[in-house]
């Protein structure tokens, strides 16, 4: 059998080659995927940047430690508060005594023309990076700065949101921020909170003064926790893991799909060359063997040759990433072998299973059954795949039921919506035969209407051979439904959550600090960009000016979080936002099931249904965002919604939060453009509605956006090899149907225009069963946005759906045409004796 299967490589080498293509890249890509998880799971412990020649840092108390119990286990839970604690006055004056208490503090700075982000810090903290003066002095008026870098100069001067200010001096840049160095006074009028500190003084005398104190003392490097972001290296290695895994199992689910679809057609091609082998007295077991004897010397030389271009392109994507940002800037790939055999036994058991079924039906085939059989394909769904295809579809549809039923809010995530298109994918691709005949008899109705025979001979090929047809039609459903499935689901979650955010939003304008045009975004993987501070605040001279504003209703609020213990066994953080009821009730317009906004006041809480306890009335256990515990009432109730509803307290449960956002109602007569005015002079940005929804209406973050890239590229990249490969084996098996048109009076051209129409037909009749993977799914989300109380109209991504419909038209048209050319070469009667 092995001998069979050599020579038949050898001689249907277009045959397998596609397989191998597909292969190979796909245990390359698991080759990355692995390196990059070995590298990161060997990643180096990130060292002190800000505080690398400091004794000793206090910290202030920055976590909140509960008691869990799961049955008799007892664990804690533990999370990062929302607003640390300053280290207490009683602990800062014991520290005097033992040496210099120098206080840190970090506050966002905003310069026209400067690089973003900026921030600010006391001079005197500048020595423990260490930063020195490269041009210049330090700073020793309240309007002189020392800045990182080469953007500015001694002698100019810099509008910031703060007051103009005149550079002084400039300090080489370390890499990890853009800083802007005042004097120690002017640090602290403009950032009176300070939550740690550096003591010139023995470690262990500073842990002896604060001992019973809720303060960490730093050292060693354990000094990096006092940096900005210290876990930003972690969580950028756990989002680019994320990234990858997905990649590596769509490329595994692809590959499958692919080198099953390619085996089953080249089954079906060689049905009387099974018949021969059998006549001449070959077992069933045989020509199983046979068959996948084949797939495996295709797997080996596959996998191998993956291996070596992992090898090769894991040290590139790994840079690549890293200017992207996605990884941190010392990230780099290790010599783990481990990934190189993993890749290597998946590449090996994927191209088993693509061919297991392809080879049972050769085992299937008769002795004298292929030698009679027709050129039209008769019996392409098997009993077998109809029950699986069949069962998928039942379990997709029993498996959203339940979700929609039970949990709603889990089809929203990304998880989710990721993996769900696979089930109905696999199962609407393993029932291509029962629907691709009427298909695409459907869409080439209208052509065979026409004068002349061409349309009705695009709809009778493409009917009569089933199984070439669900060969080519498998790679764009997987494609097309990929795309409308994931970009979809994104563009109508972030339809969903728009649409919440003008609901809530019924203030006419929005203000926010100077140099913020739009709500606080996330940081990024990029240690450049990570060395930032908290949302800016207003201060309170502003507010003051702001809440005078004749003709309004001002309503002030501010970011902060709660936390509650639910079970016993989890602790929650929910993002809130504090702010005083009655002008709150005025200028927005929360979602509620229950309860009123003007019961809030500073004992009670409003929530969500998402909340175990979720009854007006009730009482809650929480922390608040500085560690407080408290017990409050619930006030009032919101709807889930897709779950950024989170919780509003008043002010006097946000200890330590600054106010970031003032939302302002016009009064009945005003006059909208003298209270945008009064608004400007007061201080601080003024938006429209309009403008404050476009400014902060959400999007699709990088790494998510990267990774759906990164995954219809793969499923591109596949389909474009299946096409390819199929196209190609079944035009060479229809040198002599090509020959016939020809014989019977067709020109060259008008052939080819036959092939390329058929292969336009088939790609269709794939967009169309993707386009309906795809709005199935779509259908669920929408159906979980709505029990949820979130109505909005579903997304489709036509633009995209059009591009990657456009490239599969594309690549069937070129790898059909481009060998019936070439085949057509020879005359029609030559082409007409062409050996089988």
């Amino acid at each position: 059998m092995l001998t069979i299967a050599l020579h038949t490589l050898r001689a249907r080498w277009s045959t397998f080659l596609g397989t191998f293509v597909a292969l190979s890249l796909g245990v390359a890509l698991l080759a990355v995927m692995g390196l990059t998880l070995a590298s990161s799971l060997d990643a180096p412990e990130r060292q002190p940047e800000r505080f690398a020649r400091a004794p000793v840092v206090v910290q202030g108390q920055d976590t909140l430690s509960v008691p869990t119990s799961i049955n008799a286990h007892v664990s804690r839970e533990t999370r990062t508060l929302a607003h640390p604690r300053p280290v207490p006055e009683a602990t800062v004056t014991a520290l005097k005594g033992l040496g210099t208490v120098i206080p840190d503090r970090s506050f966002p700075v905003h310069a026209e023309g400067g690089p973003r982000p900026l921030v600010g810090h006391p001079w005197s903290t500048a020595a423990f990076a260490p930063y020195e003066i490269a041009e210049g002095r330090a700073p020793r008026t309240a309007d002189e700065v020392v800045v990182t870098g080469d953007w500015t100069h001694p002698g100019n001067r810099l509008r910031t949101d703060q007051g103009t200010v005149r550079v002084v001096g400039t300090v080489l840049s370390r890499g990890f921020e853009t800083a802007v160095f005042y004097t120690d006074a002017r640090a602290a009028e403009l950032s009176p909170r300070s939550a740690q500190l550096v003591v010139e003084a023995a470690a262990r005398d500073v842990r002896e003064a604060v001992e019973g104190n809720s303060v960490h003392v730093l050292t060693g490097s354990a000094r990096r926790l006092a940096d900005p972001d210290p876990d930003r290296d972690r969580e950028a290695l756990t989002a680019m893991n994320a990234l990858f895994g997905t990649a590596g199992g769509v490329t595994g689910f692809v590959s499958v799909f692919v080198v099953a679809s390619t085996f089953a057609f080249a089954v079906s091609q060689r049905r009387r060359e099974f018949g021969l082998l059998r006549i001449a007295g070959a077992t069933p077991g045989q020509i199983r063997r046979t068959v996948c004897a084949e797939a495996l010397l295709v797997g080996v030389l596959a996998s191998a040759t993956g291996c070596v271009l992992g090898w090769y392109g894991a040290p590139r994507l790994a840079a690549r990433v890293v200017d992207v940002g996605l990884a941190p800037g010392w990230f780099t790939i290790g010599d783990a072998k481990w990934p190189y055999h993993m890749a290597f036994w998946t590449g090996l058991l994927v191209a088993l299973l693509g061919v297991v079924a392809a080879s049972w039906r050769a085992g299937r085939t008769g002795a004298a059954q292929a030698l009679r059989e027709a050129s039209v394909d008769a019996g392409a769904m098997t009993w077998g795949r109809l029950l699986c295809g069949s069962g998928l579809l039942l379990t997709a549809g029993v498996t959203l039921a339940l979700a929609l039923g039970t949990d709603p809010g889990e089809l929203l995530h990304r998880k989710a919506y990721v993996s769900r298109p696979m089930l109905l994918i696999t199962a609407v691709a393993l029932l291509a035969p029962v629907l691709v005949r009427p298909l695409t008899r459907l869409l080439a109705w209208l052509p065979a209407q026409l004068p002349g025979a061409a349309g009705m001979l695009v709809r009778e090929n493409a009917a009569a051979q089933v199984r070439r047809t669900a060969a080519v039609a498998a790679p764009v459903l997987v494609t097309v439904a990929l795309t409308g499935s994931l970009l979809g689901a994104a563009a109508t979650l972030n339809a969903a959550r728009a649409a919440e955010a003008r609901e809530r939003t019924t203030a006419d304008f929005v203000v926010v600090p100077a140099g913020n045009a739009g709500p606080a975004r996330r940081h990024t993987a990029d240690s450049s960009d990570t060395a930032s501070t908290e949302t800016p605040g207003f201060d309170a001279h502003t507010l003051r000016r702001l809440r005078a504003t004749p003709g309004a209703t001002v309503s002030a609020s501010s970011s902060s979080a709660v936390f509650v213990l639910e079970d016993g066994v989890a602790l929650i953080r929910s993002e809130a936002r504090a702010a005083e009821a009655a002008p709150l009730a005025a200028t927005a317009g929360l979602p509620l099931a229950a309860g009123k906004v003007s019961d809030l006041d500073d004992g009670s809480i409003i929530v969500n249904e998402e909340w175990e306890r979720h009854t007006v009335g009730q009482t809650v256990e929480v922390w608040l965002g500085d560690g407080t515990r408290k017990s409050l009432r619930i006030a009032a109730v919101m709807t889930t919604g897709t779950g950024d509803n989170g919780v509003y307290v008043t002010p006097a449960n946000a200890p330590g939060a600054q106010v970031d956002r003032v939302d302002v109602a016009l009064a009945a007569g005003a006059d909208p453009a003298a209270v945008a005015a009064a608004l400007r002079e007061a201080g601080g940005h003024v938006l429209t509605r309009d403008e404050w929804l476009r400014t902060s209406r959400p999007g699709t973050d990088r790494t998510t956006r990267y990774g759906f890239l990164l995954v219809l590229g793969i499923a591109l990249l596949y389909t474009g090899i299946s096409l390819a490969n199929t196209m190609v084996m079944a035009t060479s098996d229809r040198l002599r149907d090509l020959a016939v048109l020809r014989l019977a009076g067709a020109t060259r051209r008008q052939v080819l225009r036959l092939v390329g129409a058929e292969a336009l037909t088939v790609v269709a009749a794939g967009g169309v069963l993707g386009l309906l993977v795809a709005g199935l799914n779509l259908a669920g989300m929408q159906g979980a946005l709505g029990l949820l109380s979130v109505h909005t109209a579903m997304r489709i991504p036509w633009p995209e759906l059009a591009a990657v419909g456009g490239a599969c038209a594309v690549l069937a048209v070129t790898f059909s045409v481009l060998p019936a050319a070439w085949a057509m070469r020879r005359g029609a009667v030559e082409l007409a004796g062409t050996r089988e």
